[in-house]
């Protein structure tokens, strides 16, 4: 009988409920000694065969407790005595003929399903020791059932046909070893044997093996729990899985030694034993729950419904629905078991109802394994869940935007109210989940995940960011991103986050307030370290800012805190901007005129990156260099490295520069006593001798001079750069104080440009002193020039020679062909006809008038009736 209320056990899960369906007084009244033998259940009826062969009819009845319980009534219909003196041992129900199936004395009976009455017929099988019915049928006819009977013949197993009325054998089955106990799928057999259990495929006769058990220690069990596969008692209480191919796909149930019955109920196997129910997971195997139960005999199941019974009574099992099994689990932070069991309730559900049920479970779990700082288990029950993840925001105080419309799943997903219950204060615990968190958004904020939602993402990740002084919040804030400037702003304000401030203005289009915010920093009004350039920050900013006021409104600003770094924003400024000239470079100028400094950077680029061609921009800067070359003469507080740098500048655009007021310049440099300056712009109006005066007699710097020549003669014809180094050379060789200095410099001079002058002429203006060994380089240089020169001569003389043979040739030819000339013959060019015999003749056999090729000659775009005349 049933005793008390189920074991509770440490990792017990509640799935079913015991509960009376036919209570003793119900079935047997006064009879002490009638004990039920077997029971069958077809929907709402059930039938119960007891020891003094009677067959009893119930109506069971199903009602649902307000606390989710269901109980059972069962009404009796009414009972009848099948004539023997043997105990009922089996009944099956055939639905679809009405029939019930009745083992008494060795014999098959088929009775009425409402009146228990004997078929007319009489029909009946003989000679059965027990019976299983082919849930798997292979006959396709659907008003007959297959039966599997154990005959009372030594070692043979019969299969039926049986009809409303008749039965008909279809197939005899010898077997190895007398059979004990059977079940069918199709054309296979599970048979329990007296010291193995096989598959027999009573089809073809072939027969395999699956383990061996001692059928005098053990009640043999077999049990067709699914297409094409079983449940057997095995050896050392495991209870085993076969398929009919003889292999196991899943793993052994252990229960006990002295199992009397094993049901299925999806996903779970139910074993009977002297004293205990117990229920095992098919998805782990775990033992789940522990039913007490003494004196109980018979368990079966039926469609779902699983019936256990005693000698004395009837019971159900009633399983608790799947979704509250889970969230029991689930309460009990079990949250693999859990998920095992939802997993395995997918048979059971229709596709979309489950997908729903699921989901919800997964982000359950979730924040059961986000509760224990199990962070990786709950990111990936939150993904697979497809959380909103804004749940799992909303957890974080003040995190949503207040313009969130976001409300919590109902029911809740957990119990938590905020992260400080969660944590119970613990700042640690605290700290790692806001890290988890920060992780948590940063990668789902790109994926599907933050579809409709992304302000809420990227506002809870900007505040976490800044919160926790974490290097991200600047890369949030540069990158694309969803953040709400009100909530954004006042957060960042809070945590004196100005610099990343500045950058949510800007990226939200309000580039002056961004400006503004970060001048406050660099001038100290505001406090903020994140960037030690910030200044130069500001100014990048400003460079590549499109807005020409607010370039304008700081740009004192910027020149005041550095000249050189400030008017980058004018010099630096994108290529695309600078050909539309966005700024007026004369309106730069007259800005720049308080800041000397920047005035000649801007110059510099006007001038020589921008190589714009305009005199007074050339001028001016000549002119800035010059003062500040005056300004740092050596003598006065100077800095010679610096001098040498600006004097250098002013050299290289005297002489690159040829836009420049020269003679406005000339005065200048000439007053200042500058006479390097003073060659250069000598040069640049062909004063040379005075240039070359200037360098050979007051700076004495020779190679100055011969550079002079080079540079003047730079892209000039052989003749012009020829007269320079004559020139230099009768400077040299003039008479004078410095003659022997100067002979010296006209000797290197010969000797290192040799091929520069006319040797003729040079030999003439040299004294007879002088030596050959002293001019040999020169002599030599010389005569290898005059030797390549007259070569030169002849190779080009001879080609010329060549291609005038080749012209005689044709001529020639042309001249060996007569030409017919009529008055039907036009003009190539006009097409008019010939009036005179004069005539051009075109190598392509062309006639022309002679004023037609004279024009076609003078005027190129005039038809062309062959290349050569």
């Amino acid at each position: 009988m049933f005793c008390g209320r189920p074991a509770a056990s440490m990792m017990s899960t509640k799935a079913f409920t015991l509960v009376s369906a036919v209570e003793r007084e119900l079935l047997m009244g006064d009879k002490e000694r009638v004990n039920i033998e077997c029971v069958e259940c077809c929907g709402r009826n059930l039938y119960v065969g007891t020891s003094d062969c009677f067959i009893c009819h119930f109506l069971l009845e199903e009602k649902t407790l307000p606390a989710g319980t269901a109980t059972f009534t069962a009404t009796k219909q009414l009972h009848r005595h099948l004539g023997f003196k043997k105990p009922v041992s089996e009944l099956r129900a055939a639905s679809a003929l009405n029939r019930l199936l009745v083992l008494c004395d060795n014999s098959i009976t088929l009775v009425n399903m409402l009146s228990l009455e004997p078929v007319p017929s009489g029909a009946r099988i003989k000679g059965a020791m027990a019976l299983a019915l082919n849930e798997n049928p292979v006959n396709g006819d659907p008003f007959c059932v297959e039966v599997c009977i154990i005959s009372v013949k030594r070692r043979t197993i019969q299969v039926f046909m049986v009809y409303e009325d008749r039965v008909q054998i279809v197939r005899e089955v010898s077997t190895p070893e007398q059979p004990l106990a059977v079940a069918v799928d199709g054309h296979f057999l599970c048979l329990a044997l007296t010291t193995q259990y096989i598959i027999l495929n009573y089809n073809t006769g072939v027969s395999q093996d699956l383990f061996p058990y001692c059928s005098e220690e053990k009640r043999p069990i077999v049990k067709r729990i699914g297409r094409q596969e079983f449940l057997l008692a095995g050896p050392g209480g495991l209870g085993m899985f076969a398929t009919v191919a003889g292999i196991s796909q899943r793993a052994p149930v252990h229960w006990s030694e002295n199992v009397i019955g094993a049901a299925i109920c999806f996903p779970y196997v139910i074993a009977l034993d002297d004293e205990f129910i117990t229920v095992h997971s098919m998805l782990d195997q775990q033992q789940k729950q522990t039913l007490p139960f003494k004196e109980g005999h018979i368990l079966q199941d039926f469609e779902g419904r699983v019936i256990v019974a005693t000698s004395k009574g009837v019971y159900i099992l009633v399983p608790l629905p799947l979704e509250k099994q889970i969230q029991d689990l689930l309460a009990s932070r079990r949250v693999e078991e859990a998920l095992v069991l939802a997993k395995g309730a997918r048979r059971n559900i229709p596709k979309e109802k489950f997908q729903v049920m699921y989901r919800r479970i997964l982000q359950q779990a979730g924040f059961i394994q986000f509760a224990q700082l199990q962070f990786l288990e709950a990111k990936e029950l939150f993904r697979s869940g497809q959380l909103d993840v804004r749940e799992l925001i909303s957890l974080y105080p003040f995190l949503l935007p207040t313009s969130s419309s976001f409300t919590r799943s109902h029911p809740p997903l957990h119990e938590y109210a905020d992260l400080n219950q969660l944590t119970q204060g613990d700042q640690e615990k605290m700290a790692k989940c806001k890290r988890f968190l920060m992780s948590y958004l940063n990668e789902v904020r790109s994926t599907e995940v933050a579809n409709g939602y992304k302000e809420d993402i990227d506002t809870a990740l900007l505040k976490l960011y800044a919160e926790a002084d974490h290097d991200s919040l600047l890369d949030l804030l540069v990158t694309e991103n969803s953040c709400l400037l009100i909530d954004s702003a006042a957060w960042l304000e809070k945590h004196k986050k100005y610099f990343a401030l500045g950058l949510l203005y800007h990226y939200n289009n309000q580039d002056a307030a961004a400006v503004e915010l970060w001048v406050n920093i660099v001038n100290g009004a505001i406090h903020d370290s994140t960037r030690a350039d910030l200044y130069e920050y500001v100014v990048d900013f400003l460079t590549y800012s499109s807005n020409q006021e607010l370039v304008w409104k700081y740009a004192d600003w910027v020149l005041q805190k550095s000249e050189e770094v400030g008017v980058q924003v004018f010099t630096k400024r994108p290529l695309d901007e600078q050909q539309k000239n966005s700024f007026n470079p004369d309106d730069v100028l007259t800005c720049l005129q308080k800041y000397p400094k920047a005035l000649v950077k801007y110059l510099e680029h006007l001038v020589t990156d921008r190589g714009l061609q305009r005199e007074e921009y050339h001028t001016h800067l000549a002119v800035l260099y010059l003062d500040e070359v005056l300004q740092h003469r050596p003598g006065a507080s100077s800095k010679g490295a610096e001098v040498t740098e600006t004097q250098a500048k002013l050299r290289h655009l005297l002489q690159k520069s040829d836009l420049y007021r020269v003679h406005f310049l000339m005065e200048r440099v000439q007053r200042a006593g500058l006479p390097m300056e003073s060659a250069i712009l000598h040069g640049k109006l062909e004063e040379h001798e005075k240039a070359l005066h200037i360098l050979v007699h007051e700076l004495k710097d020779f190679s100055a001079a011969e550079d002079y020549c080079l540079w003047r003669s730079e892209g000039r014809d052989p003749p012009y750069r020829q007269q320079l180094f004559h020139t230099l050379l009768a400077i040299y060789l003039s008479p004078g104080p410095s003659a022997p200095e100067l002979a010296v410099a006209a000797v290197d001079l010969l000797n290192h440009h040799a091929t520069e002058f006319d040797a003729t002429q040079v030999l003439q203006l040299l004294p007879g002193t002088w030596s050959v060994q002293l001019l040999c380089p020169f002599l030599m240089g010389a005569m290898r020039d005059s030797i390549h020169t007259r070569r030169t001569t002849q190779v080009a003389l001879g080609l010329a020679k060549s291609e005038n043979l080749i012209y005689k040739y044709d001529k020639m030819k042309l001249k060996g062909s007569s030409i017919r000339l009529s008055d039907k013959k036009l003009c190539q060019v006009c097409q008019n006809p010939f009036c005179e015999p004069v005539f051009v003749r075109y190598p392509n056999g062309g006639l022309v008038h002679t004023h037609c090729a004279t024009s076609r000659h003078t005027n190129p775009s005039s038809p062309s009736p062959g290349a050569r005349t």
